[in-house]
């Protein structure tokens, strides 16, 4: 009895003892749901970081509104948070801007070298590291599928929001796509009234599919451009995995969402414990999927060649 007696007031020490450390969560979309945010903290809890317990979040989110990152980002530095994960280029550029000390980790930010954000893929410097989406190599894989797919193709859409990462990149997008003997036709898109006149000028200008950029106007206003996209038989394929299952897009070949939270999760662990960011190489993902709707493909009346169904991670039926 007396053991259990001192025992109680220290866990109860232990336990007001423990430590809070914060971060902050920065993203170009809209909030994020309950289940949503409980799936991507799942890797951090495997690395013994509770939120509620010896983590706090502040979440920062846009809501596609890219002018507020910046104040948003600001915000985060203001409330004193040891590691600011910005989702996106916008996003990490603004969490860039607003401070030179606070560790930055951020994710899925295209060319981070050309971009700007660092200038050493393996050794970054300053206060910058991450996890950015592959370029050319991956643009090259995805065109690839599309064109196999689709032999007789010879001009496709792209759309996406007018970031100016989208338009500094369209020349390395336009070599890869000579190469492959392809067009791309580039719009923009930067309100939900503007797709469908969109869809209709590249179906003027004779696309034969459409490429969806990553990027969060395009997911937050998935379902209206691929019904867009489907109005005119026009198939789609998207960055985004997501797109495929949620609003039938035709195909995608994207980085694993798993494989991204864990390692952003383990640049944040080891930030956390004291490394330093400009130490930790920007990583590049490792595995990618491809996702195929074959409702989708019989509604617009195609054929899934076998030898890509096979290579397939995931079918919907």
């Amino acid at each position: 009895m007396v053991g259990l007696l001192i025992a109680v007031p220290r866990i109860a020490m232990a336990q007001h003892s423990t430590v809070v450390r914060r971060i902050g969560v920065l993203l170009p979309g809209v909030p994020e749901t309950a289940e949503e945010i409980w799936k991507r903290m799942e890797a951090l809890r495997e690395l013994g970081w509770v939120e509620g317990r010896n983590l706090h979040v502040e979440r920062r989110y846009a809501s596609d509104r890219l002018e507020q990152l910046q104040p948003l980002a600001e915000e985060l530095v203001l409330s004193k948070v040891e590691v600011i994960v910005p989702v996106g280029f916008s996003a990490t550029l603004a969490a860039k801007r607003a401070t030179t000390t606070v560790p930055i980790v951020f994710v899925a930010a295209f060319d981070p070298v050309g971009s700007g954000l660092v200038t050493n893929l393996a050794r970054p410097g300053g206060n910058v590291t991450g996890f950015s989406v592959a370029g050319a190599e991956v643009a090259a894989k995805y065109l690839t599928l599309l064109k196999e797919l689709l032999p007789a193709l010879k001009r496709f859409g792209v759309v996406g929001l007018p970031t100016p990462l989208w338009r500094a990149t369209r020349e390395q997008y336009e070599q890869t796509c000579r190469s492959l003997g392809i067009e791309p036709i580039f719009v923009e898109i930067d309100a939900a009234d503007g797709i469908d006149s969109a869809i209709a000028q590249l179906v003027r200008q004779r696309a034969g599919a459409v490429v969806l950029r990553g990027d969060g106007f395009v997911y937050e206003h998935r379902l209206d451009i691929v019904a867009a996209a489907m109005k005119h038989g026009l198939p789609t394929m998207a960055e985004d995995g997501e797109i495929v299952r949620e609003a039938g897009a035709l195909l995608s070949y994207s980085m694993t969402l798993a494989e991204e939270d864990r390692r952003v999760a383990s640049y944040i662990d080891r930030i956390l414990r004291g490394a330093k960011p400009g130490d930790l190489p920007v990583e590049q993902p490792t595995r990618f999927e491809l996702a195929i709707n074959l409702k989708t493909a019989k509604l617009l009346g195609l054929t899934i060649p076998k030898s890509l169904l096979l290579r397939a991670d995931e079918v919907i039926r």
